[in-house]
């Protein structure tokens, strides 16, 4: 069965991080390019995001980090994902995350790290072409 309408996504804040702006940015361009968008608010542990995302019918989940925690909470959150059957749902994500920790990350299944310096419009237009591709089915 082929999947149509807009694709969704997750924006999330995991962990105690209180800086929203980035996030609430990325999640207003994906609003703007089409794309259904849920934004989950502060503090959300990795539990919460993936039940929102498997709640939702998401398509993705879009992380902000901040706090330096992003290889436990990245880590959480794919580890959840696969617990509960949940693969196909596509991770990404951006923050302050050193160049160093990305490679760890993409070995872990995150499909994309977006670094300060990223523009909405290379954000948009990754998640338009990875995330459900016209050619994937559920």
């Amino acid at each position: 069965m082929e999947v149509t309408g807009p694709i969704r996504v997750v924006v999330a804040k995991p962990g105690l991080d209180g800086h929203d702006r980035g996030a609430k940015v990325i999640a207003r361009a994906l609003r703007d390019a089409g794309m259904e968008v849920i934004y989950t608010g502060l503090h959300q542990t990795p539990e919460q995001i993936v039940d929102t995302a498997i709640q939702e019918d998401a398509d993705a989940i879009g992380l902000s980090i901040l706090s330096g925690a992003h290889n436990t909470l990245f880590a959480r959150v794919i580890e959840l994902l696969r617990e509960r059957d949940a693969e196909d749902i596509k991770v990404f994500g951006g923050g302050i995350i050193p160049d160093e920790d990305i490679p760890p990350l993409r070995e872990l299944g995150v499909a994309a790290i977006f670094t300060p310096g990223a523009t909405t419009t290379s954000i948009v237009d990754w998640v338009r072409t990875n995330v459900r591709p016209a050619e994937e089915k559920r």
